[in-house]
């Protein structure tokens, strides 16, 4: 089933790793029986599109590669086997673009961690052009009338900081200390933090991130570049340490310095991937202080539909700017100086 659609469309290609990013016309793909194709209205940028442009991990992209997968839009066409979605539908296309349903891990709510799992932007084709496939089944619903460019960031940021929350185990009450948190995924994590019940944290720099970070809920906010001794302030204004900490920082430092204020018998949630980086973390407290640490990779259907509540009730909100789909390679720039506050929302028809 089909409706209007062009054979040509615009998008951000990149060839080689690394190489030009380019804005051109590339064809309209055509669902196959288990997908949809979504014309995307809004695409967030995810810190996740410049690593797969610069080739950061050590899992190889497709190429030539579109990058994104926080697009946000409208089904336009979809396979004579899906059920789940009808034309004129909102849809997000996700990261996770489809998985085997199989698997150990799929069987048990764990569809990120299926080896055989389908990432947009990455091993398929994303949501930095005006048309995108994503198999249905994990593709997320979007409800009618949903303001398209903000819900954009929930699609990964959000889903992403809710699962991580939820991963932490952490108490209405309890503190919880967000690493980067004037960024893109921190300041959704304070929202949905606050919305549990939890008190916040934020660690970051500057004061345009201060006054972001407080304005969305954060009750304290320590800015690590002007901060003598992080472990020791942190732990005096949680009195104790946070019982939990999630990490969407881009850098190193910030992923060791949280396993020494954290909270005897708290836990570290690893959320943020800085190229090349490990968790470093002193055994002797470890043991002593009976830490957790743990990753939290994305969400699944069900972390996706509660994620995705939350912000139509009106609970979270991502700060965004929104510029065309052509500025793209700009946006990569003020990323990789850390200059972003909140999100980059994309224009596709821009």
């Amino acid at each position: 089933m089909v409706s209007s659609v062009p054979t040509t469309q615009y998008a951000q290609v990149f060839d080689k790793t690394g190489g030009p990013i380019q804005y051109r016309q590339i064809p309209v793909q055509t669902p196959a029986p288990d997908e949809i194709l979504v014309n995307v209205k809004y695409s967030g940028v995810c810190h996740t599109d410049l690593h797969a442009w610069k080739g950061d991990w050590p899992l190889d992209t497709k190429l030539p590669l579109v990058g994104g997968h926080e697009g946000a839009g409208v089904v336009v066409a979809k396979g004579d086997q899906v059920t789940n979605f009808e034309i004129g539908d909102y849809a997000g296309v996700k990261w996770l673009n489809g998985s085997c349903l199989s698997c150990e891990f799929c069987i048990n709510g764990y569809e990120p961690n299926c080896q055989h799992a389908l990432l947009s932007g990455y091993t398929v084709d994303g949501s930095f052009q005006q048309y995108a496939i994503a198999k249905a089944i994990h593709a997320a619903p979007i409800p009618k009338g949903t303001d398209l460019a903000k819900i954009a960031p929930i699609l990964c940021a959000g889903i992403t900081v809710y699962k991580a929350l939820k991963e932490s185990n952490a108490k209405p009450g309890q503190w919880v200390a967000i690493t980067g948190a004037g960024g893109g995924l921190g300041t959704l994590a304070i929202q949905y933090a606050k919305a549990m019940g939890l008190r916040v944290l934020g660690i970051d720099t500057g004061d345009v991130k201060s006054k972001l970070t407080q304005s969305l809920g954060a009750e304290i906010f320590i800015d690590f570049a002007t901060t003598p001794d992080i472990v020791s302030e942190v732990v005096k204004v949680t009195n104790g340490g946070p019982h939990a900490v999630i990490n969407v920082a881009v850098a190193e430092k910030p992923f060791e310095l949280s396993c020494k204020y954290v909270r005897p018998r708290g836990t570290v949630v690893v959320v943020g991937l800085p190229a090349h980086a490990y968790v470093k973390s002193e055994v002797f407290s470890t043991v002593v202080k009976s830490i957790t640490i743990k990753g939290s990779y994305v969400g699944n259907r069900a972390d996706t539909d509660e994620a995705i509540d939350f912000f139509s009730r009106g609970l979270v909100e991502s700060p965004i700017k929104i510029v065309g789909l052509s500025e793209l390679p700009q946006v990569f720039e003020l990323m990789q100086k850390g200059e972003i506050a909140g999100r980059y929302v994309l224009d596709t028809s821009k």
